[in-house]
């Protein structure tokens, strides 16, 4: 057995809480992983796991192997990644996780140009509107809208998000335009879940803050979705402005309530702190913070 297969078997085994997750992240078999963790500790003389019929957990020794191998593992990779990009750009795995929409109407895109010049690096995006836990899900970087609340999070501003109320015009010639956001709660509205409150926008004026409850006609848990039913006239849309694309430039959808401010939220892109961060993936949040600047979408 290679020594580093073993520290990278145990590590994703403690991480996961599993073989068979461990098995899955590495791509290779469970049993494969199970052995490699069993001649590791063979090799050292130590029991790192305490295995049960569903979960395995750490030993006090494996608790500390657990504290040193990964920045161990990731230094190497780092060292190797380096020897290789001199002349073959980066390579390994990269995994990533971003929010359903924002993933598809942008980071696909984005990871793919940087991906482009860099032919041994794989890319593992992992969509999901809900918060994946970097350490147990082996996330190297997540973009998330929204300030992380986790300490052991750090985190790289990309820029801020901003939403619009909007309609189309087939709506807005059947049910009139609304002038004021109090007007809302008179016109069919398309909530969405993944906010906060998707039945109560907020809004700013000169000297107030202004709340008010719409009368949802469709709720859905996808600002893209959202924006769907909105162009089908099938009501007013709150929607981030990066999902609205063209159909704002070509009038398929129209501002509403330009002369209220509504609230913006920050786009980061964030990382496990304590670890020495691999090359990889500091490219990448280099690259992306660019990439926001040249595509235009916040």
């Amino acid at each position: 057995m290679d020594l580093i297969d073993g520290l990278r078997a145990f590590v994703a085994t403690a991480q996961t809480g599993s073989f068979t997750g461990a098995a899955e992240r590495l791509g290779v078999s469970n049993r494969l992983t199970s052995k490699y963790v069993a001649e590791l500790e063979t090799r050292l003389g130590l029991r790192l796991l305490q295995r049960t019929t569903r979960r395995v957990g750490l030993t006090p020794a494996g608790e500390d192997l657990l504290q040193r191998a990964p920045s161990l593992l990731e230094d190497l990779d780092d060292m190797l990644s380096a020897v290789r990009e001199d002349s073959r750009g980066l390579a390994g795995t990269i995994r990533v996780s971003a929010p359903v929409t924002f993933g598809e109407v942008y980071v696909a895109g984005m990871l793919s140009r940087f991906a482009d010049p860099h032919p041994d690096l794989v890319v593992d995006l992992r969509l999901s509107d809900g918060y994946s836990d970097l350490a147990t899900d082996g996330i190297d970087l997540a973009f998330r809208i929204g300030d992380p609340a986790v300490s052991s999070l750090k985190a790289r501003r990309l820029g801020e998000i901003r939403s619009l109320v909007v309609a189309s015009p087939d709506y807005l010639a059947g049910a009139g335009t609304p002038e004021h956001p109090r007007d809302l709660p008179d016109h069919a509205c398309i909530g969405d879940t993944n906010r906060r409150d998707g039945r109560r926008w907020t809004f700013e004026a000169t000297d107030e803050e202004i709340s008010v409850p719409v009368a949802a006609r469709f709720m859905v848990n996808s600002a893209r979705a959202a924006c769907d039913l909105a162009l089908d006239g099938q009501g007013i849309a709150f929607c981030p402005e990066f999902v609205l694309g063209r159909a704002l430039q070509d009038g398929r959808l129209v501002r509403l309530l330009a002369d209220y401010r509504t609230a913006t939220h920050p786009l980061n892109a964030v990382y496990l702190s304590g670890n020495a961060l691999p090359r990889k993936v500091r490219a990448l949040i280099d690259f992306a913070v660019a990439d926001v600047k040249r595509a235009g979408v916040l």
